[in-house]
Parts: structure tokens; sequence; C-alpha cells
């Protein structure tokens, strides 16, 4: 009887050896597999979270704006064509978020025509002024020439332009991807027709800032709040709404 038992445990001992073997063997084998799953994976979940939007992404960048103004020794301020072209360099001012910013306006000093660029800057002071641009927006710095006769009157600001991606990446077989996952040229003419038709490349930064408020009309409504009045606006009689009843 103790013989019998003897030998039933050593054959548990050599199948508990041989299962632990077995063990290490298969861990060894599946190491591998998983590991090349694993991969798989995070580069499935990689591309799903990647919208369009990041994988081709807008850049926004600053850039300078500048137009540069003759004035002639001896003139009387801006001529009627200048005047137009300082008009239409200041709507583009105004038209991007940049009409928040600074307007710089550099003056040459110590040239023969200083002192007709002087008078030109009071003209364009009043046209600034006339397009509703603060003073305090403005930046008037004078400039030393290169040995120039007549340096020109430099006017700049600093715009935002949108950079559109690069497309045309066809690596993948679009008919046979057995992932099924998103090409890597998918969504990229729609980014790149969104940044070169946005007129104003700031509002892709954030909302743009408010205009102030008017003081003259807030002031009425305050006068009124305190004489205990209507602050509602009244309507008209041609504004009211008539409602007519049919028996």
């Amino acid at each position: 009887m103790h013989t019998k038992i003897s030998s039933l445990n050593r054959l548990g001992i050599r199948n508990a050896r041989l299962l632990k073997a077995m063990t290490v063997t298969l861990a060894a084998v599946a190491l591998p597999a998983c590991s090349g799953d694993l991969d798989t994976a995070g580069h499935v979940a990689g591309w799903s979270l990647i919208d369009a939007q990041q994988r081709h992404p807008i850049i926004v960048s600053e850039q300078p704006a500048d137009l540069s103004v003759r004035v002639a020794r001896g003139s009387d301020g801006l001529t009627a064509h200048q005047r137009a072209n300082v008009a239409d360099f200041l709507g583009r001012y105004r038209g991007s978020d940049s009409g928040n910013g600074r307007l710089t306006i550099n003056v040459p000093s110590g040239s023969p025509n200083e002192v007709a660029a002087l008078k030109a800057v009071a003209d364009l002071r009043d046209i600034i002024r006339d397009y509703g641009i603060d003073d305090s927006r403005v930046i008037v710095n004078a400039y030393h020439s290169d040995g120039g006769h007549q340096p020109p009157l430099r006017i700049s600001y600093t715009r935002f332009v949108a950079e559109a991606p690069q497309c045309g990446h066809w690596s993948v077989n679009v008919a046979d991807d057995p992932r099924n996952l998103p090409y890597p040229n998918l969504g990229c003419s729609t980014q790149r027709n969104f940044a070169m038709q946005v007129a104003n490349p700031a509002d892709l930064l954030g909302p743009r800032t408010m205009s102030p408020a008017l003081a003259e009309k807030r002031d009425q409504k305050w006068e009124k709040y305190n004489k205990n009045e209507a602050v509602v606006s009244k309507k008209d009689q041609d504004e009211r709404a008539s409602v007519k009843s049919e028996n």
C-alpha cells in the first residue's frame, strides 16, 4: 500500500512539472501575439481619435501688412490717389481682427521731405478718425532713411493668415483596407477649401471682440430707471401686431 502511494506521489509531481513547463512555453509563444495585438489596438485607437481637423490642421499665423506712401518734397499733404490707397488699407485693417491691434506709422526723419511727411501724417490721422479707429491704437515712430532723398511714409499692422494643408496623400489603397480605417487624405480638401475661403482667419482662433457700448443710449436707460419709468422702447401703431377675432 505504501509503495502504491509513493508511485502516485511521484506521478503527481511529474505531471505538475510537465504542466508548469507547458504553461511557460505557451506564455512565451503567446507574448509576441499579445504584443502585436496591443500595437494594432493602439494604432486603431490613434486613428479613431484623430479627425480631419487634427490630421489636416489649418495653421493660423501672424504676418505683417505694409503700405508705403511716397511723399514728395514740398507737397501739402496726401494726394487724392494716396488718400484712396490709405482708405483701402484701413478698410482691410478694420475688416480683420487686427482692427483691435496696433496701427504703426513710420515717419522719415532728417530727410528733405520731412516737413511734407509730417503734413501727410496729419491727413492720415484725419482719415484714421473717420474710420472710427481710436488714437490709442495708433503708434507713430520716426526712422532715419539710408541716404534716400524722399523716403516713404510706412503704414503697417499685423494680420492673421490661414495656411491651408497640403493634400494628395494616397499611400493607402482604399479599395483594399481590411482594418477599415480613415485613409490619410480623408477631409484634407475640405480643410484646404475652408482655409482658402475664410474671410477673417482670426475667427479660427476664437470669437471676435465686442464693440464698446453706446454711452448715450445707456445713460438714457439709466435716467428712466431712476425715475421709475419704463425702459422698454415704445412701438409705433404700425409696428404693433393686430389680432382680429372672427365670429
